[in-house]
């Protein structure tokens, strides 16, 4: 397959992705928090702890706007931030107990969304799907 052919059918595939992950956590979200404050936890949940510029970099955001958006999950007792020890002016984010069953939550219902999609696959195309998901991670989303 030519290289760009390779390309376009990628671009297409990370289009369906976004789409993919916007149909299956708009019903999981809390109504508490927004569409934004929704993408920084699950970012959080998934590789914390992190810093305010691996979230600003993450989320194409200023670092003003990450840290307003941090304050406000704060505030609502969804994160919290530790000072590193060898240097106080970096801090770790993590979610605190009640970020973290929040999006224990919004996984699940994820989970559900996903289990209904793939509930006619065969168990063939399952393990197909496994190994298609395993080799784009190690070749592609490293």
């Amino acid at each position: 397959m030519l290289t760009n052919a390779l390309f376009q059918k990628f671009v297409t595939f990370i289009s369906a992705v976004h789409q993919t992950t916007h149909e299956m956590t708009k019903d999981a979200r809390s109504i508490e928090i927004t569409a934004l404050q929704y993408k920084i936890l699950e970012y959080v949940a998934i590789n914390q702890p992190v810093n305010l510029s691996d979230i600003s970099d993450c989320m194409h955001m200023s670092m003003p706007n990450t840290s307003r958006e941090l304050r406000k999950l704060s505030e609502k007792q969804l994160c919290s931030k530790t000072s590193e020890t060898e240097d106080k002016r970096k801090q770790s984010i993590r979610l605190s107990e009640r970020g973290e069953a929040l999006m224990t939550a919004s996984f699940q219902a994820a989970e559900a969304q996903f289990l209904k999609r793939i509930e006619t696959v065969s168990d063939q195309e399952r393990q197909d799907i496994e190994r298609a998901l395993d080799l784009l991670s190690s070749k592609v989303f490293y």
